[in-house]
């Protein structure tokens, strides 16, 4: 008995196509499918690498005087292209 874990998407036609090779081929086989919803797993920030209260502390953070978007000015004039 051989026992896989498969990860696959359900296409948006509500089909799960599955391909298994096996060996040896043209054999009777009887065959057992486990479907269950996989489960997104969630990491703590420390875990993606950021130091413990980075987002406590940047959050809202900007103390400086408010950001200003200056106007674009005047683009060049270029030639047209043929």
């Amino acid at each position: 008995m051989q026992r896989l874990t498969l990860h696959s998407n359900v296409g948006s036609d509500g089909i799960l196509l599955l391909k298994v090779p096996f060996t040896p081929s043209d054999a009777n086989l009887e065959v057992k499918i486990t479907i269950q919803p996989v489960k997104p797993e969630t990491k703590t920030p420390e875990e993606l690498g950021y130091p413990p209260g980075f987002f406590g502390e940047v959050i809202g953070g900007w103390a400086g005087e408010p950001l200003v978007r200056a106007e674009p000015g005047e683009f060049e004039q270029r030639e047209t292209l043929q």
